[in-house]
């Protein structure tokens, strides 16, 4: 079988070289998928990005659905925001315009669902943002090398080169009485991680700083971007 293989793929090949153009020895590129994107079950396409040994998302999480097609409630009022123990997502001053550029912001129950992110991703633990922030440079300067560059979202005080592709956004947050705040001023996001029996790990990138901070936040009063990271 593997001789009469070579006997037809040896003369098609010489065909090629010698009587067409070289593209069209190709496959068309029509049916092709953008290079280094997928899409979560809700059909947004994302793209990803490789930093060391990790691969990212380089746009925060949008979708709406669990990746087994549950829906994830979104819930408009504050109040009831502001005490859930159970997953929710929001969109920021509950205007989903800024679905585009900040993605969604989720309480932390979401994220500890673990089916959040897309099949064949998860939402990074604290010690996986700790690898992608030592590889960018430590925690006093990853923040430069993360963040999106120029002041389109960050404004004129913002410190980057995005070397690293990662195009960290400003995105806010929904806070601890259920408003939301500091969107173009703090990106905020969430890890896989929970830290004791009140807080779970986040990260913080601020435009003037170079550095990325981590902290602990309340579960059921905080609404963070999320990051994916392949599994």
């Amino acid at each position: 079988m593997k001789n009469k293989n070579r006997i037809w793929i040896y003369p098609l090949f010489i065909l090629c070289v010698l009587f067409l153009p070289t593209s069209s020895c190709k496959k068309s590129s029509s049916t092709t998928p953008a290079a280094n994107t997928i899409t979560d079950v809700d059909g947004n396409l994302y793209h990803y990005v490789v930093i060391g040994s990790q691969t990212w998302l380089v746009e925060n999480l949008k979708t709406t659905h669990y990746n087994d097609g549950t829906p994830i409630p979104n819930v408009t009022n504050p109040a009831i925001r502001d005490t859930l123990k159970t997953g929710a997502y929001f969109w920021y001053n509950d205007d989903i315009a800024n679905k585009a550029v900040y993605g969604a912001l989720y309480n932390w129950w979401a994220v500890n669902t673990g089916i959040l992110a897309p099949k064949g991703w998860h939402v990074a633990s604290y010690d996986e943002w700790l690898i992608l922030i030592t590889y960018s440079g430590g925690a006093d300067a990853a923040g430069a090398h993360l963040k999106e560059k120029g002041a389109a979202h960050w404004g004129t005080t913002n410190i980057s080169d995005n070397s690293s592709g990662f195009t960290a956004l400003p995105g806010g947050n929904s806070n601890l009485d259920g408003n939301f705040g500091d969107i173009g001023v703090y990106g905020w996001w969430w890890s896989a991680t929970y830290s004791d029996s009140h807080d779970a790990f986040s990260l913080m990138m601020s435009p003037g700083s170079t550095g990325v901070n981590g902290g602990r936040n309340n579960p059921d009063q905080c609404g963070y971007s999320v990051r994916c990271l392949k599994n």
